[in-house]
């Protein structure tokens, strides 16, 4: 959705939306931010060196084995 939205509507306010969504999926460790990235070599729950975007090896390793996360966990940080 906030890719859309950055390529229908172009401004700052977009760009800070699109930022912070992958802010708090690496800060929460959801999604392919729960696994380490091989391509830029960062742990699990930051983000990748290249902006706005996720290494494809990254994604293809949380594609592998999800880890499946209540929405408590996340929001407590206790699966870490």
């Amino acid at each position: 959705m906030i890719a859309l939205l950055s390529a229908v509507i172009p401004s700052p306010a977009a760009d800070a939306a699109h930022d912070a969504a992958h802010e708090t999926a690496a800060r929460f460790r959801h999604g392919s931010y729960s696994v380490p990235c091989t391509t830029c070599h960062v742990p699990a729950g930051v983000l990748c060196l290249a902006r706005r975007t996720v290494h494809p090896a990254r994604r293809d390793l949380y594609r592998q084995n999800p880890k499946p996360h209540g929405l408590v966990q996340l929001l407590t940080g206790q699966s870490r």
